[in-house]
């Protein structure tokens, strides 16, 4: 499932975004209010589904057709999926926080050989003297 902010632009009318994924509309509403999609509202209470939306339902379709997986098992597939999105961000960002440390004035932050642990140091004081 990408995560291309273009996906979310265009919207689509849940009857539309019932024919694009090969739903019944009543089956969206009901993936709506187990959780399983949240699509935008509109100011009346409309639902309003994105490409990233259809995508997702399409995904929903696959796992409980063809895969046989129960929606609280897909439920949770999103959930985790989701989750592994947020930290391949947050270690890409982390990646890109060690890069600038590498090229600035002073190195704090090391990598330990033949692994991915990012360890700080600090330098040994010499007697009588105050870390600042």
């Amino acid at each position: 499932m990408s995560a291309d902010p273009r996906d979310s632009a265009r919207t689509f009318l849940i009857s539309v975004a019932a024919e694009l994924a090969g739903m019944h509309a009543q089956t969206l509403r009901n993936y709506d209010r187990l959780g399983l999609v949240s699509p935008e509202r509109t100011a009346g209470g409309g639902r309003r589904y994105s490409e990233r939306d259809v995508e997702l339902l399409r995904a929903i379709q696959r796992l409980s057709q063809d895969e046989g997986v129960n929606l609280a098992g897909i439920k949770r597939i999103i959930e985790l999926s989701n989750q592994v999105a947020a930290l391949q961000s947050r270690i890409e960002e982390m990646s890109q926080q060690l890069a600038s440390v590498r090229t600035g004035p002073r190195r704090e932050l090391a990598l330990v050989p033949k692994s991915t642990a990012v360890v700080v140091w600090q330098p040994r004081t010499r007697p009588g003297r105050v870390r600042p």
